[in-house]
């Protein structure tokens, strides 16, 4: 089937009927000409389409409902990070939004999500806007014409020109992200960042995968090697997930979200969604190189007078993204599947400089630091503030889980005994003292002690225990040295390392007890301890 020969899809099942026209799987090069001439954007010098997406620049986690139905009402962890909203109030803000939509051009995509055909899902994109039309299809993965379906699985309907009205729609305020599991549909209003649509399918798959398919769905990148051995990297942002998983030597699967299957390692996406906050060729030649036609550029700044990006610019945001096609990045897996993992690799920035550079876990250890999601921030940005900001996102994706966090650990545990694989944990942060003290560990360290445990190069038994963390620490590690693999030996006094490693053992400790106080499966309460 030819691109003449596409059929506009029958939009009935939304009662939507755009009277200035439906513009279905456009190109990317239709969707940037359509999105210039919207005056939604301009052309950055590289030829990416740059875009701003208004109020938010960020997604927005208090204003993301789920449906409260037969469905979720009894598995999903509901609180603060998943809220419940009223289905008869879902079923009147659709009707608004569709009409809302009927009096503009509207812009439509079918795509899959989850590279795995055994996994994956159809998806409609509906779209007010262009270039979120052209977000859809960097992002998820791009069907073969002839694999167009008449009624997708999942539809999401994003609208930012439409606003609730709180006290009628049942929302916090204008903006709302909403995931509907009985009608399968996610609508989007008031906000034309784009991650929430990203965000909304990935929080769609947390809770189907687990839930009915046995099969972890992963807040991570991944990457395999010339011998088929696949990687995993857990890390929140600033860990060096996107740096580390980026290796000459190994081919990407994904930058961000995955699942793990019986049999493989599959991308959620077709594409990237990258940072671009300080940006530059040297740090991030393959993102850097990806930013091209096609690209889609996100609240970036331009240098004066000039359509070249600058990078290091966030009057904005901090949040500056480019989202592109995975086939982009030269040394991608295409489709974006691999086998399952010789191993992982949790990622976390320490700032109190007491975590080791790299050590071994057991399958219970790593279900705590899985539930753990731990890294370290410096807080703020004022002068003579050093101490460090603990953070802790259970999965490493704690925003984005429908389920209890027990779940998806209790699924990694079972798949890391069943597949004997492989877990480590990785300080990418501070040696020799916290933060303001002590130096980042050297990323030429960090890749050696990763490229060490992905050669079979640490599967000796020259280990020793931890005192406090009971971690297993290599003595020797290939072009790293021996000193740096103890923390405590970095230190100029030995004392106040202990105290400092006792209290982040502390903190490790406080932060576990809220999964100690529900009604999930023993494994929480005494098989998953850190010491």
């Amino acid at each position: 089937m030819s691109k003449m020969e596409l059929q506009t899809p029958d939009l009935s099942y939304l009662n939507l009927q755009a009277a200035l026209g439906i513009k279905y799987q456009l190109t990317a090069a239709e969707l940037v000409k359509e999105a210039l001439q919207n005056k939604e954007g301009i052309l950055a010098s590289s030829g990416a389409l740059a875009v701003d997406t208004g109020k938010f620049t960020g997604r927005s986690p208090k204003d993301r409902f789920i449906v409260f139905d037969n469905i979720t009402e009894d598995l999903v962890w509901w609180g603060d990070v998943n809220i419940k909203f009223n289905a008869d109030k879902f079923d009147t803000l659709l009707v608004k939004m569709t009409e809302y939509l009927s009096k503009r051009t509207v812009y439509v995509r079918d795509a899959t999500a989850c590279a795995d055909p055994e996994y994956a899902i159809s998806i409609r994109v509906v779209t007010e806007t262009a270039y979120q039309n052209l977000f859809a299809n960097n992002l998820f993965i791009r069907p073969n014409v002839e694999d167009s379906v008449l009624t997708p699985e999942w539809t999401v309907i994003a609208a930012p020109g439409f606003f609730a009205n709180p006290e009628i729609d049942g929302t916090r305020q204008e903006n709302f992200s909403i995931i509907n599991f009985t009608r399968k549909m996610i609508l989007v209003g008031g906000t034309g960042y784009t991650g929430e649509i990203k965000k909304g399918i990935f929080s769609v798959l947390n809770f189907l995968l687990p839930a009915f398919k046995n099969t972890l769905s992963m807040h991570c990148s991944a990457n395999v090697g010339k011998d088929g051995d696949t990687a995993i990297f857990f890390g929140l942002s600033g860990t060096g997930k996107t740096t580390l998983s980026a290796d000459p030597e190994r081919t990407l699967i994904g930058d961000d979200e995955h699942g793990w299957g019986a049999n493989s390692v599959f991308n959620f996406e077709g594409g990237c969604y990258a940072k671009c906050v300080d940006l530059t060729l040297e740090k991030e030649p393959q993102i850097y190189k990806a930013i091209k036609f096609g690209s889609l550029l996100e609240n970036i700044n331009f240098y004066p007078n000039s359509c070249d990006v600058d990078f290091s610019n966030v009057d904005k945001t901090e949040n500056t993204r480019v989202a592109y096609p995975i086939e982009y990045i030269d040394n991608a897996v295409i489709p974006s599947i691999a086998k399952t993992p010789k191993n992982i690799f949790f990622l976390t920035a320490d700032a109190f400089g007491v975590l080791p550079p790299i050590s071994k876990l057991n399958a219970e250890q790593a279900m705590f630091h899985f539930l753990s999601g731990y890294t370290a921030k410096v807080a703020g940005t004022e002068a003579g503030v050093t101490e460090p900001q603990l953070t802790f996102s259970a999965c490493f994706g704690k925003a984005f889980l429908p389920l209890h966090p027990t779940k998806y650990a209790e699924l990694l545990g079972k798949k890391i005994k069943e597949q004997n694989v492989n877990v480590w944990l990785v300080n990418t942060g501070w040696s020799g003292g916290p933060y303001g003290i002590g130096k980042r560990m050297k990323l030429s360290y960090t890749r050696a002690m990763i490229t060490a445990a992905l050669n079979g190069n640490l599967d000796h038994n020259n280990y020793k225990m931890h005192h406090v963390f009971k971690l297993m620490m290599p003595l020797h590690c290939v072009n790293v040295p021996d000193e740096i693999l103890d923390p405590s030996k970095t230190w100029g006094n030995p004392e106040e390392y202990f105290l400092k490693a006792y209290e982040l053992a502390d903190a490790f400790a406080n932060n576990f007890k809220q999964f100690e106080q529900v009604n999930e499966p023993n494994f929480v309460l005494e098989e998953v301890k850190m010491s």
